[in-house]
């Protein structure tokens, strides 16, 4: 059984940076992917960035630059480090994992349906 928990988001002021946290369990030795998404009242989820066991990296294309994804493999964690923080960036964020896939071999990243284990979401505000 795989379990993701989140760090708390928190409130940030526009332009300003935010990391991220997400521990993991139960996937050990285990091929697999962690990705962030970012849902917003009454809208779907939308992937953010992905990152697996090697260390390879996927990224939404508006977010590219702006968004970085990177871990811990020792902690068993993945953060999203998230810059220059605009109103539009206030969300509810999920990390998820994907069982037997690596970002070399997997068709859609994001398929939000795909993953089974989900972190607990952490709401990110950040006020202009």
């Amino acid at each position: 059984q795989e379990y993701l928990t989140q760090s708390w988001g928190g409130s940030v002021q526009s332009g300003g940076n935010l990391t991220l946290s997400c521990v993991y369990s139960g996937m050990l030795y285990k091929e697999h992917y962690v990705a962030w998404f970012c849902q917003a009242p009454g809208k779907m989820r939308e992937g953010v960035a992905a990152i697996d066991r090697e260390g390879a990296t996927n990224y939404r294309d508006s977010v590219k630059g702006r968004i970085t994804v990177s871990s811990d493999v020792g902690k068993n964690a993945v953060y999203l480090h998230i810059n220059n923080l605009q109103p539009q960036d206030s969300d509810v964020y999920y990390c998820a994992s994907r069982i037997g896939w690596n970002l070399q071999t997997v068709l859609n990243v994001f398929s939000s349906d795909q993953f089974l284990a989900w972190g607990q979401g952490t709401q990110v505000t950040v006020s202009s």
